[in-house]
Order: C-alpha cells, then sequence, then structure tokens
C-alpha cells in the first residue's frame, strides 16, 4: 500500500513539476512579446508625436511635394517646388486655399 501510495505522490509532483514548467515557458514568451509591443508602441508613438507636431509625416510632404527620397539633401530643389506649389495655389489666382495651407510654412 505504502508502494503505491509513493508512486501516486512521484506521479502527482512529476505532473504538477511539468505543468509548472510549462505555464513558466508560456509566461515568459508572453512577457517577450508584451515587451516587444511596447517597444513598437513607442516608436509609433514617437512618430505620432512627431507627426503632430510638424503637423504631416515625411512620407506625405514628399508626396506634396513631389520628390524622392534621394533629393531630401537638395534644399534647393526642395525649395523650388515648395514655391511653386505656394504660388499656384494662391488663393487671389484662382488656387485653392486648402492646397496652399499644405504646402505653407509652420
Amino acid at each position: 500500500m505504502a508502494k503505491y501510495l509513493a508512486q501516486i505522490i512521484v506521479i502527482g509532483a512529476q505532473a504538477i513539476g511539468r505543468a509548472f514548467t510549462r505555464a513558466l515557458k508560456q509566461e515568459i514568451e508572453a512577457s517577450q512579446r508584451a515587451a516587444q509591443q511596447r517597444n513598437t508602441n513607442n516608436s509609433s508613438a514617437a512618430s505620432a508625436a512627431a507627426n503632430a507636431k510638424l503637423g504631416m509625416s515625411v512620407q506625405e510632404a514628399m508626396q506634396i511635394l513631389n520628390i524622392e527620397s534621394n533629393q531630401l539633401n537638395d534644399l534647393e530643389f526642395i525649395e523650388k517646388r515648395f514655391k511653386h506649389l505656394f504660388e499656384v495655389n494662391d488663393k487671389a489666382k484662382g488656387g485653392s486655399f486648402y492646397l496652399q495651407s499644405k504646402v505653407s510654412i509652420f
């Protein structure tokens, strides 16, 4: 009888040990996923804050000015595009105030 009781205790302890190990691994994985998600949220939050401060994203500004990423260092070219769009959309010349405001200097 004591032999069976000892076997039951050993088998039960093994089952509990396996379950605990499995639960611990799952908890570690969940913690790592949460940390990765937090990092992703922090970088997207920083990006959103910059967009809110500047009024638009860099990609949107590039689309409006019709420039490529390799032209970002050519400030004269960017300024030329800006001035052209600003003048073309002048309300006095029949342009759109909305579009002019999209390219205005803040």
